[in-house]
């Protein structure tokens, strides 16, 4: 049984959250939810900040850019988003964020890098395990939180299109036009870190994106350990919808489509609800997103429904020339949903 409001203030608990997935929809995320987490210098958990614990699990299969180029040349796991989340989770993002974030334009070898990026790298070689890069690098930086990749493995994703056609890698998978039908890791079997895994058994709340759904979201359930884990979680387990379909992966997807897509991957039940916008977006803005095969996710409430899964809706839209979350909105409406006055399952 979840705890009340009034329970909240005298619990010396607090309430345990997990989020999954990668690109930039995770980090949006945890920017958002840091603010509810409970500092170091508070006693005990309160309504304000009823969460004790936030953990990010974050996907590696990440093989573009300087992700990419330091996974070829130096051996190690892609760090970009992983870094991403570790400046979103930093007390100070304006200072140490800026310098992990910091992205090289001249110099033979380092043009294109992050810092941030070569920092974890380094790390890894210097402590020789990148799960402990992580979490040294996460001193670093004082994040209110943990983070950890879903697998140490060096793991590809393998995607079978409609027509047939296998390709393999991230990159690959992301610029392909034709529909996706089956997704899945190479090598098939590998394991997760463990530390992830008991964060999911520990969970008060278990969030699954915003971001990518073949290249964010998906690979983190295609490890079977996390997948088992999440399905037998009796915590509430949301997935939090993408403001807008994505080229190729996602084209003309209406929301059931994207829930349908996860639970066919996984072949056990793993969201109870799900999140969506429903702000309209800016005429003009949709405009420019429609001229690159991109268009807002249709929330099709009765296919919702049919799948039986709760559809919580708000105005959950940010406009600054790109369509983003709001952070700060859509970490308070899962906090008050979710955790202050938790419908019960």
């Amino acid at each position: 049984m979840k705890k009340s409001v009034g329970e909240i203030t005298k619990s010396s608990r607090g309430f345990q959250v997990v989020a999954l997935g990668g690109g930039t929809g995770l980090s949006a995320l945890l920017r958002g939810l840091k603010l509810y987490v409970v500092r170091r210098t508070d006693q005990c958990p309160t309504a304000e900040r009823p969460i004790a614990d936030l953990a990010a699990i974050v996907t590696v299969t990440d093989d573009g850019g300087s992700s990419g180029r330091l996974r070829r040349e130096n051996r190690v796991l892609p760090p970009g988003d992983i870094r991403n989340c570790m400046v979103a989770l930093s007390k100070d993002e304006a200072l140490l964020g800026r310098l992990f974030q910091y992205r090289f334009q001249a110099g033979r070898g380092l043009r294109g890098h992050n810092f941030g990026n070569l920092f974890l790298a380094a790390l890894t070689h210097v402590t020789g395990d990148f799960a402990e890069a992580v979490r040294v690098s996460s001193k670093v930086l004082a994040i209110r939180g943990r983070i950890f990749p879903s697998t140490v493995s060096n793991v590809h994703l393998v995607a079978t299109l409609a027509n047939g056609k296998r390709i393999k890698g991230e990159t690959n998978i992301s610029r392909s036009t034709a529909p996706i039908r089956r997704l899945e890791l190479a090598p098939r079997r590998v394991r997760p870190l463990s530390a992830a895994v008991e964060a999911i058994q520990q969970a008060d709340l278990i969030l699954m994106g915003p971001g990518s759904l073949y290249t964010s979201v998906i690979p983190n359930l295609l490890i079977p350990e996390i997948a088992e884990s999440i399905a037998r979680s009796k915590a509430p387990r949301v997935y939090i919808a993408n403001l807008m379909t994505q080229p190729g992966e996602t084209t003309r997807y209406a929301l059931s489509e994207h829930i349908r897509a996860i639970q066919d991957h996984v072949q056990k039940r793993v969201i109870d609800s799900v999140v969506a916008n429903v702000r309209a977006v800016s005429p003009e803005v949709a405009e420019r997103y429609r001229a690159q095969g991109a268009e807002p996710v249709g929330i099709d409430a009765e296919s919702v429904a049919k799948l039986k899964v709760e559809l919580v809706t708000d105005d959950l839209l940010e406009e600054h020339g790109v369509i983003r979350h709001n952070s700060e909105r859509l970490a308070g409406l899962l906090v008050e949903k979710f955790l202050l006055h938790p419908k019960r399952r």
